[in-house]
Parts: C-alpha cells; structure tokens; sequence
C-alpha cells in the first residue's frame, strides 16, 4: 500500500451556482436553515452543516456545465415527507424513487440545474 500525505475525508464540497441570492434563498429552504449573507464579494454562500463536510454554493464561475450524475447526496430518513416537499420546492426530478436494497433514493435538479441526490437507509 502506497502513503500519501492526503487525508482520506472530504474537507468542503462546492456547488457552482449563476444567482447567488435566488441560490442561496433556494437551499436554505431545501435544508430548513436560515438565510444568512455570502462572503467573498459574494460569491461564496456557506451552508451549515451536521458532521466535518462543509457545504458552499460558489458563484465564481456562472457558465458552468450541469451534465453528470449528482456529486454527493443528502440524507433522509422519510422518503415520502422528502418527495413531498421537493414537489412542494417545484423541482425537476431526474428519477423517481429507486430502491436498490441497502438505500433508497430520488434524484433532482437545484434552481441552476445542477443534479442532486437524496438517499435514505433501507438497512441497518
């Protein structure tokens, strides 16, 4: 086994967005947290998070391209009330709710396009 000087744990994941205030707004709502102000010139929007992942939506670079499956996912633990309330947010779903055995999850697009993913343990 090779050594590398590179930990093996995810540090912050950024999600490239073209509006950071409609973006901004939009997640806050998705993740049940309060609205707060971007930093960098406005440009970067921190989102909380539970866990040592951060989470930050990037205004940087607005001609990015949305193609690609989802980069990460969120939890859940009712599939149901989640489905309900991303129909409620007026998302683009990219799937309905699959059940592969261990998870079951649902695919959607955020306000930018990007695809995002919810996944809720079917096994313990």
């Amino acid at each position: 086994m090779t050594t590398s000087p590179i930990e093996n744990r995810i540090g912050q994941v950024f999600i490239p967005v073209r509006n950071m205030a409609r973006s901004a707004r939009w997640y806050a709502t998705l993740l049940g947290l309060p609205e707060a102000e971007p930093t960098h010139n406005a440009t970067i929007y921190d989102l909380s998070t539970t866990g040592e992942t951060r989470l930050a939506l990037d205004a940087n670079r607005p001609d990015f391209d949305t193609c690609g499956p989802p980069r990460f996912f969120f939890w859940t633990t009712d599939m149901a009330a989640t489905v309900s309330f991303l129909r409620n947010l007026g998302v683009t779903f990219d799937s309905e709710v699959q059940d592969i055995g261990s998870v079951m999850f649902i695919q959607f697009r955020d306000p930018d396009g990007n695809p995002l993913m919810v996944c809720q343990r079917t096994v313990s």
